[in-house]
């Protein structure tokens, strides 16, 4: 499982205790409750796309996302924003 380091200045920690019980915890939260809204655009696309297409929508979550990079369904951030600086946008 992936493990994300973030590194604050001690104001910036301060500044999080004073406004979360736990600045860790809320870091945490906000980063799986971005996540999950990602996941839930990308199954919303894959499985619009499989009924379009015919196609059986994978069972899970976990297999609608990898479908849909494994057949460009979806791309990441990074990579559309390599796009995007190439076409000059």
């Amino acid at each position: 499982m992936p493990n994300i380091t973030i590194t604050i200045t001690d104001v910036e920690q301060k500044g999080l205790e004073y406004a979360a019980h736990t600045p860790a915890d809320w870091a945490s939260g906000v980063i799986k409750h971005r996540a999950k809204v990602a996941v839930d655009e990308i199954v919303d696309i894959t499985v619009k796309h499989c009924l379009d297409n015919d196609i059986q929508v994978p069972s899970t979550r976990e297999a609608i996302v990898d479908y849909a990079f494994d057949n460009d369904l979806v791309i990441t951030a990074k990579q559309r924003q390599d796009i995007a600086d190439k076409e000059g946008v």
